[in-house]
């Protein structure tokens, strides 16, 4: 029990989860057996609009095995409707979205029916004996041509493809002037139009759910990101008692927001365990998951940036086009709002107006996927960043910095009506600038494209903010959220002087269980080891809203900091009183109640065992020193950072290669560097896999063609190169730990930067723009059409 001096946070301490999931003794959903189970498999549509006119169960019945086959119909009267929790406007449309389907199907992959049997494989077998019949329909996959009017509909009965228009406007909002007026009087104007293609999470841990209804509740363990929402949601969509429903996060293997999900299987399996009696499991394959899980971004984007002559915006107009696919999922309708706040960037935008339009077609639904609406916006604006570089012959870095936002100028009100706290983007730009040896490598690129080297050097920039932490809550409810911001936690001080923290941030991969115990460690003068964080299961942990949008840090972690402060304010009095001295005279520093001015002292963990055993405390006071805290943030968290890309591309070919990558990240005070270099490395793999590898496609029917890793291409380590990081450190001003967020930077900021990479590359033959991925075939097209029309 004796304290320790030396700070946790800051040390690169090896994360203390590692050890069980390197050496398999994990506790994966899949993992689970419970006495009785049943398994389940479910059938999925291979078409993607039609009409359910005959499904044939029988044959399946009888199948070796075999408990129970279920269609929608079976369930239609109890199966409610899988919930949207933003409805971003009044009048937003949303059709009914049955976890089985009953009368409709309106996606490929679209469960219609599920096999029970007693093995997986049994029940995998009898899917095959389904008989089911089609009307097929239309089918819409066109996001532009779906916005029009008169379009085939995906739902008729709404009688339109679009769900919502959501309008920003600077002028009616009073953070910003006429965007319109702006553009008019601007003495340049761009327009361009940019497209995000569709993206799978692909996260390594398929989805696995088991039900157990056997017990005083019904219990789940699912691999989820959000155990909490989970709970509530399933109990207000089965209408099932809360306090009837548990769910339990175990080990999650990865997530990327495609986990942030109340998800038609969960659905499912609590009706089926509900009809049944029994404990039933359920575990999709790869091609399932990738076919119908949730999808990410998938969006047009158009443009229109007014400046004057000499660099300095003006004015941004954005009108966005967002796919919903086939539903809207949890949160689909307000994640393309989310890039409303930050398509203006590190900008000082004097106008600005967003506009997005919402649309349903005939593909899976899309929803959060690593970034959430921030990598789109990001893309967007550093893209015409360097599009009006060129149309000034401008340097790109310096035309930045001729227009962001000064250090000096912190907490700064932007265009888009968010209060950046704090920054410093020079200082990031600088550190960058000097690890990427810019001015060479452009000295460099001038003699290469002098003699005419096929292969092409090209320099990309992204110079990023963005919001995260999702909060605060008043915030998020004037934005029409259906939860809040706010996270909580508790702290269990043991008689032994060890600490128990449970806290509402369900980790799936993040680290939390290294990072909040160097947190309190360092809180209470305790060794790292003597600390155990508890998560996951909404039993132990009653209240939280869970890990997505970089906000276990900022948000989680500061109500870890806040009980701790609690445990410490009730300790003292005990302390006191062990001391016979004044409450006024005790300071806390380094674990110790210390009489000030003397060398007499306690430590916490001594007062808790004196607490403990109750032999001797103040009158008046309970024999207790745990506590518990909700912490709601007054503001978002802003990390952000500058990254530098050089790539070579074969101008005969269009093979694309990063030559150099270097980001200058500041994400405010550090807890554990090694954590944030790999959240930092994971964020740029997949923000490069959107530049240059990853897309998903449909065909002209609607069905996905690449539903398998043999297809969909994401990276491995030998595509990616040596990533060069560095950081600044410009701490927050709106939490006590000065931390900001860090889990998503690397995706928003890396895509712009190889994309620009890219076309500068091959911009002195006319490439104007590629769309993404960049891949070897795209990028040699390119080339070829613009061959003729150099510039």
């Amino acid at each position: 029990m004796t304290a320790t001096a030396e700070p946790e946070i800051g040390k690169a301490r090896v994360r203390k989860e590692d050890h069980h999931l390197i050496t398999g003794r994990t506790r994966w959903t899949d993992n689970i057996v419970l006495p009785g189970m049943q398994h389940m498999a479910i059938l999925r549509s291979l078409v993607a609009h039609a009409r359910i006119s005959h499904i044939d169960t029988s044959a399946a019945r009888s199948m070796p095995g075999v408990v129970a086959v279920y269609t929608g119909a079976d369930f239609a009267e109890e199966q409610g409707s899988l919930p949207n929790a933003w409805p971003i406007t009044e009048d937003m449309k949303a059709p009914q979205a049955p976890s089985l389907a009953v009368d409709t199907v309106n996606f490929a992959g679209e469960a219609v029916a599920v096999v029970v049997a007693r093995t997986a494989y049994e029940a995998q077998d009898a899917l095959e004996a389904i008989d089911i019949e089609y009307e097929e329909l239309p089918v819409v996959l066109d996001l532009a041509a779906a916005a029009e009017d008169g379009a085939e509909l995906v739902h008729p009965d709404l009688g339109t493809n679009v769900s919502a228009v959501w309008t920003f406007d600077s002028a009616e909002a009073g953070t910003g002037a006429d965007v319109d007026e702006a553009i008019r009087d601007a003495e340049v104007v761009l327009e361009r139009t940019f497209r995000q293609q569709r993206l799978i999470p692909a996260f390594m841990e398929p989805r696995s759910v088991v039900v157990d209804p056997t017990g005083p509740h019904f219990t789940m363990w699912s691999a989820t990101q959000i155990p909490h929402i989970l709970k509530l949601m399933l109990a207000m969509t089965l209408e099932i008692g809360e306090h009837k429903v548990r769910v339990i996060a175990p080990d999650v293997g990865g997530g990327f927001g495609g986990k942030l999900q109340v998800t038609p299987e969960e659905v499912i399996a609590m009706l089926v365990a509900r009809r049944l009696g029994k404990p039933v499991k359920y575990t999709e394959s790869r091609s399932e998951c990738m076919l119908a899980a949730h999808h990410g971004r998938d969006q047009i984007q158009k443009l229109t940036l007014a400046a004057r002559r000499d660099g300095t915006v003006t004015g941004l107009k954005v009108e966005l086009l967002a796919d919903m696919g086939a539903y809207l999922r949890l949160v689909t309708s307000g994640i393309p709002i989310l890039g409303a706040f930050m398509f203006n960037g590190i900008y000082k935008f004097p106008a600005y107006r967003f506009t997005c339009t919402n649309v349903f077609t005939n593909k899976t639904p899309t929803d959060a996927y690593r970034g959430a609406g921030r990598p789109e916006a990001t893309f967007a604006i550093e893209r015409m960043m360097d599009e009006l570089a060129v149309e000034l012959s401008r340097d790109p870095l310096e035309l930045r910095e001729q227009n962001w936002i000064k250090h000096e100028e912190f907490p700064f009100d932007t265009v888009a009506g968010l209060t950046y706290d704090s920054g410093n983007y020079e200082a990031a730009t600088a550190k960058a600038r000097e690890l990427f040896d810019y001015d060479g490598l452009r000295r460099e690129q001038a003699e290469r494209r002098q003699r005419q080297d096929p292969v092409a050097l090209g320099i990309g920039i992204s110079t990023f903010t963005e919001m995260c932490g999702l909060a605060p809550s008043r915030v998020l409810g004037s934005l029409s959220y259906g939860a809040g911001g706010w996270e909580h936690a508790s702290i269990r001080m043991l008689p032994t002087g060890k600490v128990e923290v449970v806290t509402g941030s369900s980790p799936h991969g993040q680290g939390h269980e290294t990072a909040w115990s160097q947190i309190v460690a360092d809180q209470f003068g305790v060794p790292f080891e003597d600390v155990e964080i508890l998560h996951g299961d909404t039993q132990s942990s009653p209240r939280g809203l869970d890990t997505y949008g970089s906000r276990s840090l900022a948000v989680g972690a500061i109500a870890v900091v806040k009980a701790a402060e609690k445990v410490i304010a009730k300790a003292k009095p005990f302390a006191a009183h062990m001391m016979e001295c004044s409450e006024d005279d005790l300071e806390f520093t380094a674990g110790k109640f210390r009489v000030a001015g003397t060398e007499k002292a306690v430590t916490l963990p001594e007062v808790a065992l004196a607490v403990f055993a109750a032999h001797d405390l103040p009158d008046g006071l309970e024999p207790n020193l745990d506590a518990e805290a909700t912490y709601d943030p007054e503001n978002f968290s802003f990390p952000h950072g500058t990254h530098l890309c050089a790539t070579e591309v074969d101008t005969e070919t269009g093979q694309v290669r990063i030559r150099s990558y270097v980001c200058v990240d500041d994400v405010g005070h550090v807890v554990n560097p090694l954590i944030v270099d790999g959240q930092v490395h994971g964020g740029l793999a997949q923000g490069i896999a959107q530049a240059l590898y990853e897309e998903a496609v449909y065909d002209d029917s609607g069905t996905l063609v690449n539903a398998s890793f043999s297809e969909y291409l994401v990276p491995a380590a030998p595509d990616l190169p040596s990533f060069i990081t560095g950081r600044t450190e410009t701490p927050s001003t709106t939490n006590p730990l000065g931390v900001k967020g860090v889990g998503e930077a690397g995706t928003i900021a890396s895509t712009p930067a190889v994309v620009n990479a890219v076309i500068d590359a091959v911009r002195h033959l006319g490439v104007t723009d590629i769309e993404m991925p960049c891949s070897p075939m795209r990028v040699w097209h390119a080339i070829q059409q613009a061959k003729g029309g150099a510039r």
